[in-house]
């Protein structure tokens, strides 16, 4: 049975809040054990790994956890070494941290370290938190780059295997923040058989493990759901052309509200009134 108040993977939008309250790293580090958690940084997504590593060891260290470890990998397969490993086996939390998300990825895939993880997370032993970069390869498929401000069309957006931590979706992040809501329906245009995930910054999409997960934070998460997707020109359309796509579902959602991404349905909300129009 998956406890209700703990996120086994939490999907941040990037930017989230360091120094007040704190909402999203708190809920990570209670659901990671809290006063008995053992929290693993991956910083390697970052050209500056130290920065960053020091970073959020003073945070999880203000919020009294047991023991703060970065885990700084710094070269593709390195993580499979026996030193990373044993610590990622003292870990009850890891936190991918923001940066490059392919640099983030070359130095992962098919490696031990990341096999181990998704052998954890299903055994209920571990939980996983990204921002920025660290959300963007959670998916089967990420994004790895592309533009903004225009119509959807292909060449919008670049595309590559993600580390499938949950494979189901496709997230995009720092969504409103910079204008990427034509990047993800490009992505799911290319990839109609994923749920499109758009994360604001100062913003989680905090699984549940139950096929679930519930919004944290200041911001929103845009839902792209392609199922009923009866049309696009994705295929047969010039790299810079607009796309079409026809009878996709769309949802916003803001703190407290939760989505099953399984069944693909808004979960019926518990917190105030319910408005019908």
């Amino acid at each position: 049975m998956v406890n209700p108040t703990q996120y086994p993977v939490m999907v941040i939008g990037g930017a989230e809040d360091k120094v007040g309250p704190r909402s999203i790293l708190t809920n990570f580090f209670k659901s990671a054990g809290g006063a008995q958690a053992t929290i693993g940084i991956v910083p390697c997504a970052s050209q500056e790994p130290s920065v960053v590593g020091n970073r959020y060891t003073r945070i999880f260290s203000e919020l009294k956890a047991k023991s703060v470890k970065v885990l700084d990998i710094r070269r593709p397969q390195e993580c499979d070494q026996d030193g990373w490993l044993q610590a990622l086996d003292s870990c009850t939390g890891i936190f991918l941290s923001g940066g490059d998300q392919v640099r983030l990825f070359e130095f992962i895939r098919n490696s031990t370290f990341a096999t181990t993880l998704k052998k954890r997370l299903n055994l209920g032993t571990l939980v996983l938190a990204g921002t920025s970069a660290g959300a963007a390869v959670m998916g089967e498929k990420m994004i790895s780059g592309g533009s903004s401000g225009e119509s959807p069309n292909r060449g919008l957006v670049d595309l590559m295997d993600g580390l499938g931590f949950v494979p189901e979706v496709l997230v995009d992040q720092h969504f409103h923040n910079r204008n990427r809501m034509a990047r993800l329906l490009s992505a799911i245009a290319a990839n109609p058989d994923k749920l499109g995930i758009g994360i604001d910054e100062d913003t989680c999409a905090a699984f549940k493990g139950d096929g679930t997960f519930e919004v944290i934070g200041k911001g929103t998460v845009t839902i792209i759901d392609p199922r009923e997707l009866t049309h696009t020109n994705y295929r047969s359309s010039a790299p810079t052309s607009p796309l079409s796509l026809h009878d996709l579902r769309v949802h916003i959602l803001s703190e407290g509200d939760e989505y099953d991404y399984r069944r693909r349905s808004v979960c019926m909300p518990t917190h105030g009134m319910v408005s019908h129009f």
